[in-house]
């Protein structure tokens, strides 16, 4: 116990480092490790027979059914050794009574005669009625005859996902039952709260787990809980254990609030710290901020989600201008966007893209902040191509395509910014020549408009295409500088800011083309462009080795943490 208690800071570190003290608290429980034994203590062996008299004289009464004899556990069977004066037996002959609810779901409304629980009510703090639902009086009797919850039984969950949660029932009001949660009835000579505390154990989990029945959900069968093997201390024991459990348990509660509070602050800390860095007004109070992110970096980034939403804060700061520095030599941005119109004149006349309808120009009152000298606030559709897939009768359906001939890209190829060949599935040449739109060429940026809205990749194969729900980006002069530049806009918070003034209302989020067109970028001189992808190059390095830092660091605090429970 002292060395449990010793390293509960461990615990605090290690990720999963609490849930797993929890764990070990309730194996040692159950191992009669956790507090003395009393020799003069009733043996267990005795209560057994004291609840089986009580059983005997229940069936006389008529109030549970004769169930079969259940069989021995012999010696070979038995999982591990327990202390002097506990016993193993099976689960239902420890038990007075277990069933489970109805096994046909009857009529069930908002408002009723009598409450109707099902394993969604279940919660380990008692049963939740928020979104209980109640049947009449006589379908309760009927379910009620055979199935009858009463204040202080326990509540077991053993059907589909969340199976093996358990409760005291809290409720003094009868109720009625679906079959996903079981009712176990115990004798007064259990301590109902021992009892709780075993089934939670990771040995009861692990005999129910395994070989669970059924496919779509899974379920633990009455026969299984019934033939289940479980150790039994003396009553006395029981109560001391569940007294030991309850103050663990609850310095595991402090431990977690702890660790909510100190992830809380660094997050606050770094959410304050970003704020101020990207609303900087000048240069001065910019490079205050920055110096307070360099001074406390180790404390803030030593936790994943403060990394990712500094990867966030570079792309903000690079679509800002604040990341590197402006040259006055650099031609402006306007000269790069009249080489982009007149190469987009060019391509009209040789008839090789169609002319579009001129967009908006673009207000001050639009922009979403100022840009630097040089730098100059554009529309996406001024210089880039929106090609979307085609839609019409030569659209491949799904068993049209196969795993080999020529890339069909949908959103689920589209993984981490890259083009995945897991999944990938492709149409044959006949197919490709008969599309009307949506060819991939090389280094075209793919970007998903419907459901998985935001996705995108750059392209990196010669030939393709694309599914409905994508549309590509394709430069009018092709320059690998800007595409990369413009990919990372693309990645940025901005655009996703753009993407959220176009709420549909839809169920399944999607963007048109048209729409996508009128998003605002702002454009850097082209030498800038390519100063600010190298030092986002260079930071995102700088990130994913932090990751790589706290993964490490969070695998030695877990083998460290390991290692100590394996000492106890």
């Amino acid at each position: 116990m002292q060395l449990l208690k010793k390293h509960f800071d461990v615990a605090l570190e290690s990720p999963d480092g609490i849930k797993k003290l929890r764990e070990l608290i309730l194996t040692l429980a159950m191992q009669g490790k956790l507090v003395k034994q009393d020799p003069k203590d009733q043996p267990a062996s005795e209560l057994l027979k004291e609840i089986k008299a009580e059983k005997e004289r229940l069936i006389k009464e008529g109030k549970i059914k004769k169930q079969k004899p259940l069989p021995e556990i012999k010696s070979e069977e038995v999982p591990y050794d327990v202390p002097d004066g506990w016993v193993w037996t099976r689960l239902g002959t420890a038990m007075n009574k277990i069933t489970d609810g109805t096994h046909n779901s009857p009529p069930n409304f908002d408002n009723g005669d009598y409450l109707y629980i099902s394993a969604k009510n279940i919660k380990e703090n008692g049963v939740m009625l928020s979104n209980a639902t109640y049947v009449s009086a006589d379908v309760h009797n009927e379910i009620y005859a055979r199935c009858n919850p009463q204040y202080g039984d326990i509540l077991y969950i053993k059907d589909g996902a969340t199976t093996g949660i358990t409760t005291i029932n809290n409720l003094e009001e009868p109720f009625s039952m679906l079959s996903s949660v079981a009712l176990l009835k115990s004798s007064k000579k259990i301590f109902n709260k021992f009892l709780l505390f075993l089934l939670r154990s990771p040995f009861f989990y692990s005999q129910m787990r395994s070989e669970m029945t059924g496919v779509a959900i899974t379920r633990v069968t009455i026969k299984k809980l019934m033939d289940s093997k479980v150790p039994f201390p003396p009553l006395p024991e029981q109560k001391r254990i569940v007294a030991k459990i309850d103050e663990l348990m609850a310095l595991c509660d402090k431990l977690e609030e702890q660790r909510k509070i100190r992830d809380e602050k660094r997050l606050a800390v770094h959410t304050s710290a970003m704020n101020r860095l990207l609303n900087a007004s000048g240069k001065r109070e910019f490079n205050a901020s920055w110096k307070f992110i360099t001074r406390h970096f180790e404390p803030i980034y030593s936790v994943k989600e403060n990394v990712i939403e500094l990867k966030k804060a570079i792309l903000t700061l690079a679509m800002q201008g604040k990341l590197v520095k402006q040259n006055p030599k650099d031609q402006p941005a306007s000269e790069l966007l009249k080489e982009i119109k007149a190469e987009k004149e060019r391509l009209i006349e040789e008839g090789k893209i169609k002319k579009q309808k001129p967009l908006p120009e673009i207000k001050p009152e639009e922009m979403p902040y100022e840009v630097p000298e040089g730098w100059v606030w554009t529309r996406l559709g001024e210089i880039l191509q929106f090609i979307n897939g085609d839609r019409g009768k030569n659209y491949p359906s799904k068993d049209k395509l196969s795993t080999k001939g020529i890339p069909f890209i949908s959103a689920v190829n589209l993984q981490s910014g890259t083009v995945s060949k897991d999944n990938l599935l492709c149409v044959n040449k006949d197919q490709f020549n008969k599309l009307g739109s949506g060819k991939l060429n090389k280094n075209d940026i793919v970007f998903c408009i419907r459901g998985s809205l935001g996705k995108s990749a750059i392209y990196p194969f010669n030939s393709g295409a694309i599914a409905s729900s994508l549309v590509i980006l394709r430069q009018f002069n092709f320059n690998i500088d800007t595409l990369l530049y413009l990919n990372q806009y693309i990645s940025s918070q901005l655009l996703f800011n753009e993407i959220n003034k176009y709420d549909n209302g839809t169920a399944q989020p999607n963007l048109s083309a048209n729409n996508f067109m009128n998003f605002l970028c702002p454009i850097p001189p082209f030498p800038e462009q390519k100063r600010i992808v190298a030092k986002i190059d260079e930071l995102m390095a700088l990130c994913d080795k932090l990751e790589q830092q706290i993964e490490m660091g969070t695998q030695k605090q877990t083998q460290l943490f390991e290692a100590i429970l394996a000492k106890i």
